[in-house]
């Protein structure tokens, strides 16, 4: 038996052992939801129209996916966290970007398994810090953290286990649909065109002027390809534009003041995570933390 049938059969069993008093149909909308807050959507359909988008491009991942939302949730109900929260999958988003990193930077045995877990639940209790204090929003900065406590502790521990970096073949051609499509898809580090349309769709189904954001900020980075001496390669596999969606979603309403944060915020990001890559940094979705963080601050300090 491979070890992701191994690690669906251990899936189904701790559904099983979510809040009791709840039945299977409202533990996989749990679960639903918890992968949908990842773009900030309370909502299980959109969940599993994201799941079904990252089947597009990798069943493992998918795996990988709901395993990490999955033992996120239990964490947060082991350690009596509010049941409403946990309902509404804030528990389990960075523990689905957990689950997804595993698999997209190491290799998948039984120790990458056991990180997985680990992972998975200390985000659960590094989220439940942040939401004890209202300076800052925690967004998606404890997968962030557990992610890179992880890479940093593998490179020095136990280095086999650390896949090597894939590198793109160049490109100079600028492929404006696909960069736009994967500037939605690579939030959840998907190169896929029908994963990016996938999540798209998940978030319309949920809200209108989240997915009206959505389109902006996927649309912002591809007058970058208009630039010269452009990373191409770069572009077109979306890495300029994904952490600019979440701030989007994250900032934009129907004022004239959303549409300000969102538009910087989104040049923020662009401008930290081209940074970042030019100084080898993985930087996740650390360009979106940062840069929203930065812009609340700095709107707090004019209103002052």
């Amino acid at each position: 038996m491979s070890i992701y049938s191994q690690t669906f059969l251990y899936l189904y069993r701790l559904l099983l052992f979510l809040p009791q008093k709840t039945g299977m149909r409202e533990n996989i909308s749990i679960i639903g939801r918890g992968i949908g807050q990842v773009m900030f959507q309370n909502n299980a359909l959109s969940g599993i129209i994201m799941l079904i988008g990252i089947i597009c491009n990798s069943w493992q991942l998918a795996i990988l996916a709901v395993a990490g939302t999955v033992v996120g949730t239990i964490a947060a109900s082991l350690l009596n966290y509010d049941k409403e929260d946990i309902r509404a999958g804030l528990y389990g988003f960075n523990g689905t970007l957990v689950g997804i990193a595993i698999g997209v930077f190491m290799e998948i045995n039984i120790i990458s398994v056991a990180l997985l877990v680990i992972g998975a639940a200390i985000s659960s209790w590094v989220a439940h810090c942040f939401r004890r204090q209202s300076l800052l929003p925690g967004f998606t900065a404890p997968f962030i953290l557990v992610v890179w406590l992880l890479l940093i502790t593998c490179h020095y521990l136990y280095p086999a286990i650390l896949l090597p970096s894939l590198s793109e073949n160049p490109d100079n051609a600028s492929h404006f649909f696909q960069s736009f499509s994967l500037n939605i898809g690579q939030v959840m580090f998907q190169g896929n065109i029908l994963s990016g349309l996938f999540f798209l769709l998940a978030i319309l189904i949920n809200s209108r002027i989240n997915a009206f954001y959505t389109v902006i900020a996927a649309a912002l980075p591809l007058l970058i390809g208009l630039f010269p001496n452009i990373d191409l390669t770069a572009w077109n596999i979306g890495l300029f534009g994904y952490n600019g969606v979440l701030c989007a979603i994250a900032l934009g309403d129907y004022t004239h003041k959303g549409n300000v944060k969102v538009i910087l915020s989104v040049i923020l990001s662009i401008l930290l995570q081209i940074g970042g890559i030019q100084i080898g940094i993985t930087t996740l979705t650390a360009p979106f933390v940062i840069s929203v963080w930065m812009i609340n601050l700095l709107w707090r300090i004019k209103q002052a």
